[in-house]
């Protein structure tokens, strides 16, 4: 049984407070390529470079970690060149998220692999900026680029905002990101949306099934924990 009664709730951004569909995470795949040729000189095709980035999704959780790899990119330029090319305008935006999270008695933060300047692009669009302003954060305003290698950027998050570790939910879709929140004392929720829940993986205390599952559930969870 996972342990909600937390005085901070930190969230993940993308494929957490809105959805990736299949049709936006092939365009983000697309501009993953382009940025691979045309911005950091990747000698393959186009359809070469897109399986490429298929590749390292399913080997390493992230798109462009085979061309760090395997092509000698550096990981701040891949970062860089993907995200000036990320698109914004294809995000659909969850309905009644603002009203729902407003009403949750916890201090609340954002942490995304998507870079600052984007983080804030896409919460001004899901109508989220306001109540998150001053509270989210990128990877990159910790000098990193991933959140999946080790727990050091996990700290640093929570020394900048000042708070326990053991005192914050960590809400993300990515079960190789909630390794290393729950290797710090975070209690981990994963987000997933077919089958694949991965809540038998020991580091992950709690798995809902789109985020609206959680929603519906934290505000019992959290009045539980007040009357406890």
């Amino acid at each position: 049984m996972a342990d909600f009664c937390k005085k901070n709730i930190i969230w993940d951004l993308d494929n957490t407070l809105y959805r990736i569909t299949p049709e936006f995470a092939d365009m983000l795949d697309e501009a993953t390529a382009i940025a691979a040729i045309e911005d950091l000189g990747v000698k393959l095709s186009f359809d070469e470079a897109k399986a490429k980035v298929k590749e390292s999704y399913l080997n390493y959780r992230d798109g462009g970690e085979i061309f760090v790899r395997d092509y000698g990119i550096s990981p701040k330029d891949m970062f860089v060149a993907y995200h000036k090319r990320k698109p914004i305008y294809p995000i659909v935006p969850y309905e009644n998220v603002l009203e729902q999270l407003e009403k949750l008695p916890c201090e609340q933060f954002i942490f995304s692999t998507s870079s600052r300047e984007v983080c804030e692009k896409i919460l001004k669009h899901i109508g989220l900026f306001d109540f998150f302003k001053g509270r989210f954060y990128s990877v990159e305003d910790f000098e990193c680029y991933k959140k999946n290698e080790n727990s050091d950027v996990y700290k640093k998050l929570c020394n900048k905002i000042g708070v326990d570790p053991k005192d914050c939910i960590f809400v993300d879709d990515s079960y190789s990101n909630l390794e290393f929140a729950k290797e710090i004392g975070m209690t981990t929720v994963r987000i997933y949306y077919n089958q694949n829940s991965a809540k038998d993986k020991p580091y992950i205390d709690a798995a809902y099934k789109g985020l609206q599952s959680l929603l519906d559930d934290l505000p019992k969870q959290l009045a539980m924990c007040a009357h406890a």
